[in-house]
């Protein structure tokens, strides 16, 4: 799977073709190019359309952590925090939770998304006016700051070997985000600092996933809230993005 989580690329790609910039099948392709098989109810992307809906919003919820979701049943809010990441349309209310599975033998695998769909009320324009590109920039500048700071002080690495740290390095100079054109510039350095914190601390969490004492443990929540945050600046700076591919706010 990509770096970015599937609902980043759908939410982009889908509002850019609401926008009229590509045709919406072309856009699911676009958004998913590394997904073998895509089933679900990505039926309702062409139902919004027709209803006027012009943004497909991008949430990255867990459990216990539901910032940036639309409200909505339990059966939607636990799914969409197991799953770990949701779409859905500010305006009318409705939401997509994808299902991600890998299929077939070791050595032959493939991997296979199914969107479920789910009712959910309309997003407030003041909670969609509150994401500004400034805030969403300084909160992830912060949250880096102070667990570098805590890392110092623990004298522990985030990486914890060479192995991990070259991973990292790859990750990020060689990905290829694979995003429309035309997003916001601000919105989208951060979209890209977000993801890329994001992918290392997965390295980091792969590499060293046992907790042997103290130090170790410090260090894994600390991972643990680096990820939390960067994932919320990646929603929330996607949503950004497609406020701006919308027509919704004006492009910064």
């Amino acid at each position: 799977m990509s770096t970015l989580p599937a609902c980043a690329r759908l939410s982009l790609w889908v509002t850019a073709a609401w926008a009229g910039h590509l045709d919406l099948d072309d856009a699911v392709r676009r958004a998913m190019p590394d997904v073998d098989e895509v089933h679900g109810a990505l039926d309702r992307l062409a139902l919004w359309q027709d209803f006027g809906e012009r943004v497909l919003g991008c949430a990255l919820p867990r459990p216990g952590d539901l910032t940036g979701m639309p409200r909505g049943s339990l059966n939607f809010t636990g799914a969409a925090a197991d799953s770990g990441e949701c779409v859905y349309v500010p305006a009318l209310g409705g939401a997509l939770v994808p299902t991600i599975e890998t299929y077939g033998p070791e050595g032959d695998t493939g991997t296979q998304i199914t969107w479920t769909a789910y009712d959910c009320e309309p997003t407030p324009v003041h909670q969609l006016e509150s994401l500004q590109e400034s805030q969403i920039e300084r909160d992830l500048a912060e949250l880096v700051r102070e667990a570098t700071a805590a890392f110092e002080t623990l004298d522990v690495q985030p990486w914890a070997g060479s192995t991990a740290r070259a991973e990292v390095d790859s990750r990020v100079r060689d990905h290829d985000w694979g995003l429309p054109p035309g997003l916001p510039g601000r919105a989208h350095r951060i979209l890209v600092l977000a993801g890329s914190i994001a992918s290392a601390v997965d390295v980091a969490l792969a590499e060293s996933p046992a907790v042997h004492g103290h130090d170790d443990g410090a260090r894994h929540a600390l991972l643990l809230r680096l990820q939390a945050g960067a994932d919320r600046a990646l929603a929330q700076a996607t949503t950004s993005c497609a406020l701006s591919l919308g027509g919704l706010r004006p492009a910064r």
